[in-house]
């Protein structure tokens, strides 16, 4: 390898900033083999355990064996099929948007719509702790970026008047990734009615989650209305895989004919479209309620055991659990510790992190029984204790 590369990845081992990864035996279930060793998983987005449900797994089998393992190519060249306008007619209905899109991953969504959207001479306000496919899809626009401090809509008034001129974006993340959290949707729409801006939220951690009928964060606010774009991923609570926009029909035209990471991919492949297809209807059914209600029970349980046995446990409740450490090498060896007590949660570093916030994100699932959850939390605070974290 070329000796400045070499020592670029030498920096990054001695910074403690070196990832790797573990090998999974089976499915993403609450119960894994990881690395040879059997672990509970506390780190999927498999929020409500729908990765392997046998809904999905048989609707995924049906269409390869009617359509194949392939789309050919892009939809604009060997054209759509059949799934593809299916999912996103489902997507629009649950949505209750005029319209719909499908991508191929969350960060082809984010890069391809806000590059669509905005370019030179126009603004983008977004959330400081926005996901990183939304500041790369902010630098590829050319458009102005403007970041505002996390959470803060009286911050972002300010600002819009500052600095609103010519088209203006407002981005956030419905549910923070890193935080777990809730963006100020109702307070956010209000800015974007006064500014005439337009309002993209990214809720892929929300989708499928919150919300009477698990339609994601802007139902919760009741502000739906007001999102010009809603940005969802299927592979977190749906168990599956792919994006999609929940926007106007005129809004996908502009899409269809602007968004690069959509016409220069090869589409998704039936056996994706058909397993999400068949997790939006689940999502909808009396099953997909309890297993909300499940995820939420679980959730609750887990952040206020971990409060109670003295962690530094921001405030929440959603799915996503940080436990702050602060320190990148002392999360890691949390991270370490803890795979040897059987349980599998990730450290979290700069850069996806600020700097001094280093932590361990534990993510719930509908399918973690409270029984395994205690007795993680009692693995927790032995492996604290043990580094002195608590």
């Amino acid at each position: 390898m070329n000796r400045t590369l070499q020592s670029e990845l030498q920096e990054i081992r001695s910074l403690g900033l070196l990832r790797s990864t573990r090998l999974i035996k089976g499915s993403q279930r609450a119960n894994v083999s990881c690395n040879g060793r059997d672990v509970l998983m506390l780190c999927s987005n498999n929020y409500l355990g729908l990765a392997d449900h046998p809904a999905l797994s048989a609707a995924s089998i049906e269409a390869i064996e009617r359509y194949g393992t392939s789309s050919g190519a892009s939809r604009l060249v060997s054209g759509t099929m059949e799934l593809h306008e299916e999912l996103e007619r489902a997507v629009a209905l649950f949505k209750k948007s005029e319209a719909a899109l499908i991508f191929n991953s969350g960060y082809a969504a984010n890069t391809g719509i806000i590059s669509a959207l905005v370019g030179r001479g126009d603004v983008v306000f977004s959330d400081r702790l926005n996901h990183a496919s939304i500041i790369d899809g902010i630098m590829l626009s050319g458009a102005r970026l403007v970041r505002y401090p996390h959470g803060d809509y009286t911050q972002l008034g300010k600002l819009m008047e500052m600095h609103a001129k010519g088209r203006s974006l407002i981005v956030t993340d419905g549910v923070f990734s890193m935080d777990g959290d809730i963006a100020p949707l109702a307070e956010i729409a209000e800015l974007k009615r006064r500014h005439a801006a337009l309002l993209m939220v990214d809720d892929a951690h929300g989708s499928g989650v919150l919300g009477e009928n698990g339609r994601g964060s802007a139902e919760s606010f009741g502000v739906g209305d007001d999102v010009d774009i809603l940005m969802g991923t299927f592979g977190k609570a749906f168990g599956s895989f792919g994006a999609y926009a929940a926007i106007s029909a005129e809004l996908r035209e502009l899409l269809l004919n602007r968004a690069r990471s959509f016409i220069f991919s090869t589409s998704l492949p039936p056996s994706v479209l058909a397993a999400s297809l068949a997790a939006i209807e689940l999502v909808q059914s009396n099953e997909g309620e309890k297993l909300r209600d499940k995820l939420f029970s679980n959730s609750s349980f887990f952040r206020k055991s971990l409060i109670e046995a003295g962690f530094i446990v921001p405030t929440g409740s959603t799915q996503i659990v940080p436990l702050i450490i602060g320190s990148a090498a002392v999360a890691m060896q949390f991270s370490e510790a803890l795979f040897s007590e059987g349980y599998f949660a990730q450290g979290i570093r700069p850069p996806t992190v600020p700097a001094g916030t280093s932590r361990l994100r534990f993510t719930l699932m509908a399918t973690h029984s409270q029984a395994d959850l205690a007795a993680a939390v009692e693995g927790i605070c032995r492996v604290g204790s043990t580094l002195g974290v608590l």
